[in-house]
């Protein structure tokens, strides 16, 4: 089927709010390029379980090019339009699959020597797009809390060495109750601007109590699902009827009923698909709780854009075979709090930077915590920049200054 045949029944598979979408701007989807549309499709498929950022975005995508003349709707997408798709490519069911098309879709383009070309046209059309949709500023500043090296006796190492000379690094601070001084913080800045899935707190291992006014997940609570992943995996490796393309597609299918995940309301729904695309979509999340956040922190900032987001980094597993790990076989319980703490020192500093790609980026601010210990950095445009401060300060009195 071309996109010039498309009809309203074609998109009875969807979700409710995704068909409502797809067929409010049908004659718009009939005068794109499969090429195009494909991707479009693929996040309207998706529009029920996407956070309330991500369907604005989405709705200004599709009203932006609903606005467009024909001539220069035709000008906007030709770059899409001049690829060459396969015959086989084009017969599939793009419309019902849209996900899966996708992915064969970027196969053929590497294989046809297209993928360049497709880049710079994708890359284009999201600059002439950006340069028309104003971005949404926040209603207040950001503030991004990351709390490393649980578990950690003495540092042996230098910490914080790549945002320090963004902020204040503070050497004598006060550890007494940091945790509960952190989440109660993040808890109160969800209270006095209340708006859904804006206020977030992911942790490494089980989640600390204070947290309930705000989206948590934590990766205790979800190793059921971890554990029934790592078993669909062995399972399709095991077949030998799957490489490495097979695992990824089959990943890509797994929904949360496939996990066993309890199901609920709108929101329950929308934060499942969400945990399930955490473990399918990042490598090592499965297996590294280390890796679990720092992959969480990426996707919340990019999708939720919250107002606040707090991370507490845990010990992770000790390092053993790739197969041993998929197949859930732990020879040790023994964990690796030092080499966990490397990692978060590098997921903190990849947060940072992640947190700055956000609209309103230059009045965010970060705050990176040495747990129960007196070493944090502390950036906000209210503080100086490349600072070393040795007074002696809470948790609390760091939180205000930034404030």
């Amino acid at each position: 089927m071309r996109p010039s045949e498309l009809q309203p029944k074609d998109f009875n598979p969807y979700p409710p709010l995704a068909r409502q979408l797809a067929v409010s701007h049908i004659v718009l989807m009939r005068q794109l390029p499969l090429s195009l549309l494909a991707i479009l499709l693929r996040e309207i498929f998706s529009y029920d379980w996407k956070f309330p950022v991500e369907q604005r975005e989405l709705d200004n995508q599709l009203r932006y090019l609903s606005s467009l003349s024909e001539v220069a709707l035709r000008e906007l997408v030709a770059g899409f339009a001049q690829l060459n798709l396969s015959p086989e490519l084009e017969k599939t069911d793009w419309v019902s699959s849209p996900v899966q098309f996708v992915e064969e879709l970027t196969s053929d383009l590497w294989a046809t020597h297209q993928i360049d070309s497709f880049r710079k046209t994708a890359e284009d059309y999201m600059h002439r797009q950006r340069a028309v949709i104003p971005e949404e500023l926040p209603v207040t500043s950001r503030l991004a809390i990351v709390i490393i090296g649980q578990g950690v006796r003495e540092g042996q190492f230098s910490l914080f060495r790549k945002i320090r000379s963004h902020g204040v690094y503070f050497t004598r601070l006060d550890p007494a109750d940091g945790l509960e001084i952190l989440v109660s913080a993040a808890a109160g800045r969800a209270k006095r601007y209340p708006s859904p899935y804006a206020h977030w707190y992911v942790d490494g291992d089980r989640a600390a109590a204070g947290g309930e006014n705000l989206t948590c997940i934590s990766y205790a609570a979800l190793e059921p699902v971890r554990k029934q992943l790592l078993q669909k995996m062995q399972a399709a490796i095991q077949s030998g009827n799957s490489g490495p393309e097979g695992v990824r597609s089959m990943l890509a299918a797994l929904r949360p009923d496939d996990l066993a995940m309890e199901e609920g309301g709108v929101d329950a729904a929308v934060l499942n698909h969400f945990k399930v695309s955490l473990f399918t979509e990042g490598s090592g999340t499965q297996i590294f709780s280390t890796t679990f956040v720092q992959w969480s922190a990426r996707e919340v900032l990019r999708r939720a854009q919250p107002l606040t987001i707090l991370l507490r980094f845990a010990p992770r597993a000790r390092e053993q075979p790739m197969d041993e790990l998929i197949a859930g076989i732990h020879r040790s319980p023994a964990l690796d709090s030092v080499g966990a703490l490397v990692d978060a020192d590098m997921g903190a500093y990849y947060t940072w930077l992640n947190l700055q790609r956000l609209p309103g980026a230059e009045r965010s601010s970060f705050l990176v915590w040495f747990e129960e210990h007196n070493e944090a950095v502390a950036i906000a445009p209210s503080l100086p920049r490349g600072t070393q401060s040795g007074a002696n300060v809470t948790l609390a009195q760091v939180l205000k200054w930034m404030s």
